[in-house]
């Protein structure tokens, strides 16, 4: 038979209870007391978290990089003597490939400020065909896939819209053509930033080609009827 213990009374373990309590034990008052307060801010957060209104801005718990000090553009400033956030770059300096020493190439224009009769670049079936894609993008819409000026504009809202094939076009400088489609001209806009001049100027090759084709047909045409004269065989 094994022994028994002998069991102690209630009053006895209630005893040892409250004085465990009181001595530090894992139940103490200030362990309660805090945890009474967790609670209760849980039950308060839960409970405002969706739905209650604020006059004050949102809590970021992770703020990250949206509130600190920093300028934003186009603000005004009081510590600069202009008044504006925004700085001019330094006098001299040149932007990653934005030194631009070639002026024809750039401008469209020479030494003398006149417009290039020729385009400054190579012309071959590369740069043609960057052209011809290129004018499918931007030019084809309004001046149509022959350069007849009959694009959805004029077939839409009768927008009378240049043709390239028209003689007033035909006797402009290559470097005439590169300024209306940089700075644009009556209602067309300028495509300087969506087209740089590399593509400027292969549109340049691509519709200049069009119009040696047109004139190649259109003599083709009047020489037929001279090679072969009516009544002949």
């Amino acid at each position: 038979m094994t022994a028994r213990l002998p069991r102690r009374p209630a009053s006895a373990k209630a005893t040892a209870a409250r004085r465990s309590f009181g001595e530090g034990g894992s139940f103490s008052r200030g362990g309660r007391v805090l945890g009474v307060l967790a609670l209760a801010s849980v039950v308060a957060l839960s409970g405002c978290a969706r739905g209650c209104t604020s006059s004050r801005p949102p809590i970021h718990l992770n703020p990250s990089m949206d509130n600190q000090p920093k300028v934003l553009p186009q603000t005004a400033s009081t510590f600069f003597y202009d008044g504006a956030s925004m700085r001019q770059p330094v006098p001299g300096t040149v932007p990653i490939g934005g030194l631009k020493e070639d002026t024809a190439f750039f401008t469209g224009k020479g030494a003398d400020g006149q417009f290039v009769a020729t385009i400054p670049v190579t012309v071959n079936e590369a740069l043609l065909e960057r052209g011809r894609q290129r004018y499918a993008i931007y030019c084809q819409p309004c001046h149509d896939a022959r350069g007849d000026g009959k694009g959805i504009l004029f077939q839409r809202g009768n927008v009378p819209t240049a043709s390239f094939h028209q003689e007033k076009i035909q006797k402009y400088p290559d470097g005439q053509i590169f300024d209306v489609i940089t700075n644009g001209t009556g209602l067309m806009s300028g495509y300087r930033w969506p087209i740089p001049p590399a593509d400027r100027w292969a549109i340049i090759a691509y519709v200049r080609e069009l119009e040696r084709k047109r004139l190649a047909s259109a003599t083709g045409a009047a020489k037929a009827p001279a090679d072969n004269p009516a009544g002949t065989k």
